[in-house]
């Protein structure tokens, strides 16, 4: 395979993961314990899941209370933290959840209702 041929390829399987109405989403959000904040974002993250990404979606929830040596791997500023690790690019929304909307553009999700 020629070099020229490997940066299609790569760029193609790139191509794939990006966001795409049926791309699959690896979620993971951050929280510190089990305060109001905390039980606020995961409800609001899980509700927005099952409206537009139901079937196509992991998420993992991280108690950095529980594991704080995550939030340096992660470079985890503030809490809750959003990071959508597939589809490629990476995104993250930091703080307050709670508007639906913003979280959506947030990570670039497509509204396929």
């Amino acid at each position: 395979m020629t070099t020229n041929e490997t940066e299609n390829s790569t760029y193609e399987c790139e191509e794939t993961l990006e966001s795409s109405p049926d791309s699959f989403y690896l979620l993971k959000l951050y929280v510190l314990g089990t305060t109001p904040n905390s039980q606020h974002a995961i409800k609001n993250i899980k509700n927005i899941c099952e409206e537009y990404l139901q079937g196509r979606y992991t998420l993992e929830v991280i108690d950095l209370y529980q594991q704080p040596q995550l939030a340096q791997g992660e470079q985890i500023i503030a809490i809750p933290t959003l990071i959508r690790k597939l589809p490629l690019p990476l995104r993250r929304i930091l703080g307050d959840l709670s508007n639906a909307e913003r979280v959506l553009v947030g990570l670039d999700i497509q509204r396929i209702k």
